[in-house]
C-alpha cells in the first residue's frame, strides 16, 4: 500500500457522497490537495522538498531565482512521469 492510497479512498468517498457542483468542490477540496500533494511527492520527492524549502518566502533576489529553479525541476520531474504513463 503507498502512502496516498488512504487520502485517494478518502478523495472518491468525498466524491461519491456529493453530487457534482460547488458541494463537492467545498466538501472534497481539502482532500483533493492534499491527495495531490501526496502523489507530487511521492513521484518527485527532491524536487517536491526543495520546491517546499526554496519557495516558502520571497527571499533575495538568489533565493527567489532557486525557488524558479526548484519549480522547473519539480514540472520536467512531473512531466517525465506523466510521459511514462502514456
Amino acid at each position: 500500500m503507498n502512502s496516498c492510497e488512504k487520502l485517494q479512498r478518502a478523495s472518491y468517498e468525498c466524491h461519491r457522497r456529493f453530487p457534482p457542483g460547488l458541494a463537492r468542490d467545498s466538501a472534497c477540496r481539502h482532500l483533493n490537495r492534499a491527495l495531490a500533494q501526496c502523489l507530487v511527492s511521492e513521484m518527485c520527492p527532491e524536487e517536491c522538498e526543495a520546491v517546499r524549502s526554496l519557495c516558502a518566502s520571497g527571499g533575495t533576489h538568489l533565493k527567489r531565482s532557486q525557488c524558479q529553479q526548484a519549480q522547473l525541476s519539480l514540472s520536467i520531474c512531473l512531466s517525465y512521469h506523466q510521459e511514462d504513463n502514456h
